[in-house]
């Protein structure tokens, strides 16, 4: 990557999990009736269901970490936790004319594997008494390979997980004593071999590159032993430094932390090692073997991206449940309570437990569309009269300047992205994005784009 390309584009901007993005949403929540129809509108367009169940308990704090989460050792905080989130999900199915079908579970945190392996039995018995599992489901959780058994493994085998995500992070024991993740490569290895004895297809693991202490030489040690496990997916992220929104950040200097090309030259050599071992890159941050449903989404043109990240699944509706979970219907989001107690009480109450959301315009969902197509297919166009938004003129000058530096090819009413703009997608998509340019950030709002 040319270093003035870098200087000149690696300036904060959205991640863009969701578009509008989170910041941009209207200051008032929707009422529970406005979400409700929304919900109602997109289980009649397609009963198929995606559910992401967000269990927030950690017993350590991981000081980089910018997820919502809640630190305790009392595994006494389980089961009234399940017993709310099982309630939220009554709230929904009460909606519905008809049995849900669940295409997707995916369990988040915090950590999932903090709970004990009879309450996430509870938990999803408890959601698919009441629903059906699609022909071709995909159940997926997150695993701390410190507190993950063989019973964990053996129970989820048994609900129907196939896919589990490790937190690895970077294997060197000084960069996990300095970020406070407590594993081993050991225990890496443990989890993952013990996963496939029993059955499980597909293991990701996360990894980060611009970590504090992080150098080419930890790179390399991690990726060598990455290619020795050989999970089928990869999430390579880039460390997002914002400890004005999360103060565990300040756990460590600002000088810790390589940046600029010295952290861009640790993504560019991660990618060429997990290439080199037959890895395919998947979108941003993204890689998979060729044989993973990831990869094969992509050559179909039917990866999409949600709050997750890359899923080979579309679905209209992505029902949250848990604190701080965040819900799609495509024309609308929602987030829960981001406190814990006050999420159980208004759900215990028999309430639906927002605390804030949007309401997509017919522009926002014309733009996200967009973005998506960008960042999934690494294209969109605008041919048809539906693709069209009133700001598109002053996106496609602020597309010229890209265009000159070789970021992105322009066709008549089509863009494509570069080889060489790749590492630039937030900023072609930031092009589009008609509410940051209407209202920029008055102060640090966004991490850095590379």
């Amino acid at each position: 990557m040319s270093a003035n390309l870098l200087k000149k584009y690696n300036i904060p901007a959205p991640r863009y999990t969701s578009y509008p993005t989170v910041p941009y949403w209207q200051k008032t929540a929707p009422t529970v009736e406005e979400w409700t129809k929304r919900v109602q509108k997109a289980f009649f367009v397609n009963p198929e269901i995606s559910l992401y169940i967000h269990l927030p308990y950690c017993e350590s704090l991981c000081t980089y970490c910018g997820c919502n989460k809640h630190i305790t050792k009392n595994h006494q905080v389980e089961e009234p936790y399940v017993e709310s989130v099982l309630r939220e999900w009554k709230l929904y199915t009460a909606l519905f004319s008809k049995k849900p079908v669940v295409k997707e579970i995916h369990l988040g945190g915090g950590t999932p594997t903090f709970f004990q392996p009879e309450s996430l039995e509870k938990l999803i018995r408890g959601i698919l008494d009441v629903a059906e599992a699609a022909k071709d489901f995909e159940f997926g959780f997150e695993a701390h390979p410190a507190s993950t058994t063989t019973e964990h493994l053996a129970t989820l085998r048994e609900l129907g997980f196939r896919r589990m995500s490790i937190g690895v992070q970077d294997f060197d024991p000084e960069i996990l004593k300095i970020t406070n993740r407590h594993q081993t490569y050991e225990e890496v290895r443990r989890a993952t071999l013990e996963a496939r004895e029993l059955g499980f297809d597909s293991i990701n693991f996360d990894l980060i590159f611009g970590l504090p202490l992080q150098t080419a030489s930890h790179i390399r040690d991690t990726m060598k032993k990455v290619q020795n496990l050989r999970p089928e997916r990869i999430a390579f992220y880039s460390y997002a430094h914002v400890p004005w929104i999360k103060p565990s950040q300040r756990a460590y200097s600002e000088a810790d932390l390589p940046k600029g090309e010295e952290k861009r030259a640790l993504y560019e050599l991660g990618r060429q090692l997990l290439e080199t071992a037959d890895y395919r890159e998947i979108g941003m941050d993204h890689f998979a073997l060729p044989q993973d449903a990831l990869y094969q989404a992509m050559k179909k043109g039917t990866l999409h991206r949600n709050f997750m990240g890359y899923t080979p699944h579309f679905t209209h509706l992505c029902i949250a449940l848990g604190a701080s979970s965040i819900s799609d219907s495509w024309d609308a989001f929602v987030q829960n309570e981001k406190r814990i107690a006050t999420y159980r009480e208004r759900v215990d109450a028999g309430q639906f437990p927002i605390s804030r959301g949007h309401l997509l315009t017919i522009e926002d969902e014309v733009i996200r569309k967009h973005i998506l197509n960008i960042m999934c297919r690494f294209e969109t166009d605008w041919f048809d009269e539906e693709s069209r938004f009133e700001a598109l003129p002053e996106a496609l000058d602020r597309l010229e300047e890209l265009e000159r530096d070789g970021l992105l090819e322009r066709l008549p009413c089509q863009l494509k992205v570069t080889e060489k703009g790749r590492p630039f997608i937030r900023n072609i998509c930031l092009a589009f994005d008609a509410r940051f340019w209407r209202k920029q950030p008055e102060g640090a709002l966004f991490s850095q784009v590379v």
